[in-house]
């Protein structure tokens, strides 16, 4: 699954989780274990902290549009 944090530029928050879901991913609105990638915008709050706490991988916002082919 995939979790967003902080504010994204390139979309809204809702683009983002329909682009996502739409390629068929799941997206949660909080980090565990069994999250995959952590999307990380402007300002990211505890979200960050915690998903390293987990090792979970963590994507810059440019990277996470690279992947989605819109950046």
């Amino acid at each position: 699954s995939l979790v967003f944090t902080g504010t994204l530029a390139g979309m809204s928050r809702a683009e983002a989780k329909r682009a996502v879901e739409a390629r068929g991913a799941r997206v949660s609105s909080a980090v565990s274990a069994r999250t995959d990638y952590l999307v990380v915008g402007g300002k990211p709050g505890s979200k960050a902290t915690k998903a390293e706490e987990l090792g979970v991988k963590v994507l810059l916002e440019d990277a996470f549009l690279e992947l989605l082919g819109e950046g």
